[in-house]
């Protein structure tokens, strides 16, 4: 941003990592402070199968009628192979041509990677914290002139999850759908963002733990008639109870709820879910819950049962066994 504002660029840039969006929103930043959109200076390349010669020729090429020619390349590849060419070609090009690439992984022991690392700027797009991923979603919000409790924010992060192309458009989606009210609600929440699969399937086991049997049914039904494959229903039943299992073994150390959410990986918000779960079960039955789902997976790859039923039949099993 330092050099977009003062209009002084790096030879090079690279922007890497898991967050797309912020990729994607920096890499058009560059551009437009870069050349704008004159499309005459400005040349795109994606994929594996790019032509390093081509890339050569376009970076020799002085800019026409600007002070400044940009080649983005995506996706390449260049920086997990050898790339001793595409080096020399950022090293040679002239002071007129920049350079960005935007790629997902990276080998800092790539020639490509020092050269840029040296002669430009490399940025790694990590996935954000919740704390600030909280703090952009507020901005999204207060510039259509909403607002929303930190509580809620909260549950809107924990529930449509990390990924900033998600939030973003969920954001959009509870500003249209609250229409003149200021304030967002968890109501709008509720209303607008669908449950994630493993939400869905968390709840069906809470049902499956108070023996309410039509309820896990109807639970399972939205989820095949959201197109998810009954296998990957069963994978998830399997890590529920697996992490149910080990939010059980942490609490007999002494663990309080943070600490064990941090070591399992859950989200905070539904932390407590998760400790009220555990209380449903021995540890007992969570193993023998946990045996249940593979014997379910080898009937089904053996073809001893089909995979909706396979699956519905553990749904039962557990569902009637709590209930009496």
């Amino acid at each position: 941003m330092k050099h977009i504002k003062e209009g002084t660029f790096a030879r090079a840039y690279l922007l890497y990592g898991a967050e797309d969006y912020l990729k994607r929103t920096y890499k058009n930043k560059l551009r437009d402070a870069i050349c704008g959109d004159d499309d005459m200076n400005f040349s795109y390349y994606q994929g594996k199968e790019t032509d390093l010669a081509d890339i050569a020729d376009t970076s020799r090429t002085m800019p026409f009628f600007a002070e400044r020619r940009l080649i983005m390349i995506e996706d390449s590849g260049f920086f997990k192979s050898s790339s001793q060419e595409m080096a020399d070609i950022v090293k040679n090009a002239p002071d007129t041509t920049f350079f960005v690439f935007v790629e997902n992984e990276v080998d800092k022991r790539n020639r490509l990677y020092k050269t840029v690392n040296e002669t430009g700027y490399v940025c790694e797009m990590k996935t954000q914290t919740q704390e600030a991923l909280m703090t952009w979603a507020a901005k999204l919000f207060g510039a259509s002139g909403k607002k929303i409790t930190r509580n809620d924010m909260s549950y809107f992060i924990e529930k449509a999850g990390l990924d900033m192309n998600t939030l973003f458009n969920e954001a959009q989606k509870l500003i249209s759908y609250s229409g003149d009210r200021e304030v967002i609600e968890r109501q709008d929440i509720d209303e607008v963002i669908a449950a994630r699969p493993e939400d869905r399937v968390f709840d069906m086991i809470n049902a499956m733990s108070a023996g309410k049997t039509d309820r896990v049914i109807q639970l399972y039904g939205d989820l095949l008639a959201l197109k998810e494959p009954p296998m990957k229903i069963l994978a998830l039943i399997g890590r529920q109870f697996s992490q149910l299992l080990a939010v059980k073994d942490l609490q007999k150390t002494g663990a309080g709820n943070s600490e064990i959410a941090q070591r399992l990986g859950i989200r905070p918000f539904f932390m407590g879910r998760y400790a009220s779960g555990a209380g449903h079960y021995t540890e007992e039955q969570l193993r023998q819950a946990l045996e249940d789902c593979v014997c379910a997976e080898n009937d089904v790859k053996s073809g001893k049962c089909e995979d909706k039923y396979a699956v519905e039949l553990l749904l039962i099993k557990y569902s009637t066994c709590k209930a009496s």
